[in-house]
């Protein structure tokens, strides 16, 4: 046996020269924190299907903002609870609107210290639990429902977001909310598309935490279909036509090849969502002893930055920034 020409191994033999070959880094500048505001909330409440999360009060979200800016992470992305619901969601739109008065108060109390992106959707906010404006025969009416994202995003950027992303996968919800952040004068105020937001089992957690489930049907007529990874990549470039800044995979685990496709289709930054059931697995599986909850975390959000994407959104986002912060390697 002949002595053999390639040694790959040779920079594997120290934390130094694996650090120094390294393909794809994870940061916590990368990692953007997600958070669930309560109205009429006076001090946070856990998350039962969520563990370490929690249902926010503005006061208690600036103290967790605070945090995330103190772990250098990118940002955090608004959810909101309204007191009340009603068939249009109103509250999503409304200027006294639970994430309304939150991001008034994190950029009185941190300026532009923090990135605050504001989810655009009805479906917290709507007493059915679809995203959009409901027809009586059941189906939501996509076009009705662009005129009610628009107010909502123009809301939102009254109110100081930076960033508005559109969850509903509505046809046009894209266009229809840049002409009118244009038309109101918020001409800089970016969009992050949910373009490729499948119908999965895996926001369970999330639905319970929002209050969003629907009350009759799904969600399989306007989110997409499981089995696809080249509509997803239509959808990608639909929303960059559209006048997206940035462009999103969600989930994120469970659909690196999604991921990898798209980053292959456009340079715009690429952000892939770690959902809530992909949190809860890592989380149990953990709790369980299968593995390391850190390693697997760790592994994890870096088997999706090696697929491509820019930024996560992910509910370990705080505590993978303190173990990056810890990891010598």
């Amino acid at each position: 046996m002949g002595f053999p020409s390639e040694r790959p191994r040779r920079l594997r033999r120290t934390p130094a020269l694996r650090r120094l070959a390294r393909e794809s880094r994870l940061s916590p500048g990368q990692l953007i924190h997600p958070a669930f505001i309560r109205e009429g909330l006076q001090s946070p409440q856990p998350i039962v299907s969520m563990p370490g999360q929690s249902h926010e009060s503005i006061e208690s979200l600036c103290t967790t903002v605070e945090e995330t800016i103190g772990l250098g992470l990118g940002g955090v992305l608004l959810f909101g609870l309204p007191a009340a619901k009603d068939a249009q969601g109103s509250g999503a739109f409304a200027d006294d609107g639970v994430v309304q008065q939150s991001i008034r108060a994190l950029r009185t109390r941190f300026g532009d210290a923090c990135v605050v992106i504001a989810d655009c959707c009805l479906c917290e906010y709507t007493d059915h639990g679809h995203c959009g404006f409901l027809l009586d025969s059941g189906e939501v009416d996509n076009d009705a429902t662009l005129e009610l994202y628009a107010r909502t995003a123009v809301s939102q950027a009254e109110a100081g977001a930076d960033i508005i992303a559109p969850s509903g996968m509505m046809d046009g919800q894209v266009a229809a909310i840049r002409e009118a952040l244009d038309m109101s004068g918020f001409t800089d105020t970016a969009i992050l598309a949910y373009s490729a937001k499948f119908a999965t089992v895996l926001y369970g957690p999330f639905r319970d935490a929002a209050e969003c489930a629907p009350r009759s049907g799904d969600r399989r007529s306007y989110q997409m279909d499981p089995a696809n990874q080249r509509e997803a990549v239509r959808e990608a470039m639909l929303d960059v036509e559209e006048g997206a800044d940035m462009v999103m995979v969600k989930p994120a685990l469970t659909y690196l090849d999604v991921v990898a496709r798209v980053r292959d289709a456009t340079n715009l930054p690429l952000a892939a969502y770690c959902v809530s059931g992909e949190f809860a697995m890592l989380h149990h599986a953990a709790a369980a002893g299968a593995f390391d909850e850190r390693g697997a975390v760790l592994e994890a959000l870096g088997g999706i930055r090696r697929a491509g994407a820019d930024m996560i959104i992910t509910y370990h986002a705080r505590a993978a920034a303190r173990w990056l912060a810890e990891t010598k390697e």
